[in-house]
């Protein structure tokens, strides 16, 4: 909707207030806009309306973005599935799009000088008159969620200000390198850099884009003449931006501030934790330290506190596994195993576990290492090697503590592996996680842990292994007719029919993957409930070729089973499949 500014402006008298709007569209009650109105004299002095009214429950960013819509006229714009040009960038400074939470993106078809412009509220004139004056176009109104705005300005600014931030840094240190005369101020200034507030500026903006680009992971690495930045999105390492080796020292000086570690440690490894909150949401920080040859290596993994315990149809369980993975569960007690490599969202699986089973009548306590995520009415126990608290020594005074579950981070040891079983055979559910490649390779590894076979089939009650995939792009994802080679890999014979699969097409102007043919992960999993039958060939020793086949033969699918469905159903390629399931036996498929 284009709008002149000045029917605008007398547009917008004749309009009433957000508040008056949401009332007429029934959004919310006129107690609720009072309550709301009594907060923002008091508690929320300074805050718009609207964020006081999602603060406090009464709605949602998107329920008021349709009511304007809905009232005002003005189109809701989704700005994250919008490449926004570089030269409308430039027409407005990234402290007037905060200000006034707005976004350009775009000239109107129907006329060159009228600027589309995102807003969340479009009924501020002021706004509208300062982006009338800067940008010397008309604007045409369109309605964003701030949640959608504050993406674009990140997306589009943050790398800028990250740049920025390490060019002040760098300013300052070749100032104070002129004025200073003695090489014991140096050291001085050297050790007291950590508080310039362009590397607390820098660290910040590597943290908030590391979260907004949705990295579970991120990578600081001294090079011999530059510091590389690096982000695991879905999986995968991606660079994002390069510094000069000099800021290095100040970056991890301030990582290990932020972390609680020794700053003046730099030969040893050192493990930290921190939190920040990015976007109203509070995520965990795990830091890594490791010493190479051009400096300290950083890793930061990032975690969202609410992102481990999420409900069961997120995780990518189908309707048949997810009846599998309640019968798992409602056992009274026994071992829950959950397998697979380090990044496969097992601790995802075991904290969603942990809080089906944390009701008021269960004493629930974990011994993890570390406690990844507070869950509330769970009783958490972080070990301290240091200290004497291990796994083995912690579960022991757990038992003295009248639990009826017990979640272990890892099983490690013969001597946790062993205080594990015992307890599930007095009557206590414990759950788990072990490194294992499959479910039956699971129950070998306990085996060969020392702990006896006819335990091992008493105890465990079910395993599952699982993998992530990642899911194909929405948006460039394309279908295409499944090759010979492809064919066979999904178990298909030569007289069956071709079927439509898709790949990932890698478009590098795609803002929904940003060129990676991707976007987000799927759990796949391969659940093996321990029947009678099988409890009877883990009892008898057997290998575990021998204990796969008969967890097959009781109705379970393997891992490659599940994805393969996946790739069917469209949602990943085969070459995830092959990423997570490869053997041997696929080289003839891959040439």
């Amino acid at each position: 909707m284009a709008l002149n500014i000045n029917s605008g402006r007398l547009g917008l008298k004749r309009k009433r207030r957000l508040g008056e709007i949401l009332i007429e569209d029934n959004a919310i009650t006129q107690e609720q806009l009072d309550a709301a109105f009594e907060a923002q004299k008091t508690t929320h002095q300074g805050k718009k309306l609207g964020e006081i009214l999602v603060e406090q429950g009464y709605l949602t960013e998107e329920q008021i973005a349709e009511t304007l819509q809905n009232q005002l006229g003005y189109e809701v714009v989704q700005l994250s599935s919008i490449r926004i040009p570089e030269e409308i960038l430039k027409l407005m400074d990234e402290a007037i799009l905060r200000k006034y939470m707005l976004m350009p993106f775009g000239i109107s078809d129907k006329n060159p000088n009228i600027l589309k412009v995102a807003m969340n509220d479009p009924l501020n004139i002021r706004a509208i008159d300062d982006v009338t004056m800067i940008t010397a176009m008309q604007v045409e109104i369109y309605v964003a969620t701030p949640t959608e705005i504050n993406f674009a300005i990140n997306r589009y600014f943050g790398n800028a200000a990250a740049q920025k931030a390490a060019a002040e840094f760098a300013k300052e240190r070749e100032q104070q390198a002129k004025t200073t005369n003695s090489k014991v101020e140096k050291a001085e200034e050297a050790d007291d850099e950590v508080s310039q507030a362009p590397i607390v500026k820098l660290v910040r903006q590597i943290i908030e884009q590391g979260v907004r680009r949705r990295a579970s992971d991120i990578h600081i690495e001294p090079m011999e003449t530059y510091v590389r930045v690096r982000y695991r999105i879905d999986g995968v390492l991606h660079e994002i931006m390069k510094h000069d080796i000099s800021i290095h020292p100040a970056l991890s000086a301030r990582v290990k501030i932020i972390s609680d570690l020794d700053i003046s440690e730099k030969r040893k490894p050192q493990d930290g934790r921190a939190t920040t909150i990015v976007d109203k949401q509070e995520y965990d920080i795990r830091v890594s330290l490791l010493p190479t040859v051009y400096g300290e290596k950083i890793v930061m993994r990032l975690t969202e506190k609410k992102a481990l315990s999420r409900e069961k149809k997120m995780l990518g369980f189908r309707p048949d596994e997810l009846i599998k993975f309640d019968k798992i569960l409602n056992h009274p007690n026994g071992i829950i195993l959950v397998t697979g490599p380090t990044g496969s969202g097992k601790s995802t699986t075991l904290y969603t576990a942990l809080s089906e089973l944390n009701v008021e009548g269960v004493n629930i306590i974990t011994v993890e290492d570390p406690v990844e995520a507070n869950i509330e009415g769970v009783n958490q126990v972080q070990t301290n090697e240091k200290a004497g608290l291990t796994f083995a020594a912690a579960l022991r005074s757990i038992l003295r503590q009248d639990p009826d579950i017990i979640m272990i981070g890892e099983i490690r040891d013969q001597e946790t592996a062993e205080i594990a079983v015992k307890a599930s055979i007095t009557g206590h559910l414990v759950v788990s996680t072990l490194h294992t490649n499959s479910s039956a390779s699971t129950i070998t590894r306990l085996a060969d842990m020392g702990v006896e076979n006819y335990m091992i089939a008493d105890s465990v009650v079910g395993v599952i292994a699982q993998r992530l995939v990642r899911r194909v792009c929405p948006e460039c994802g394309q279908y295409h007719e499944a090759t010979d080679s492809e064919m066979r890999f999904m178990g298909f014979d030569s007289s069956a029919p071709k079927i439509q699969i898709k790949s990932a097409v890698h478009k590098e102007d795609c803002v929904t993957c940003g060129g990676s043919g991707y976007r987000g992960r799927i759990g796949v999993y391969e659940i093996m409930p321990v029947t009678n039958s099988l409890k009877r060939v883990i009892a008898a020793g057997e290998n575990a070729d021998k204990i796969e086949q008969a967890a097959l033969k009781e109705g379970m699918k393997t891992l490659r089973q599940s994805a393969i469905q996946d790739v069917i159903d469209g949602i990943t390629t085969i070459d995830e499949v092959k990423r997570i399931t490869f053997s041997d036996e696929d080289e003839d498929d891959l040439e």
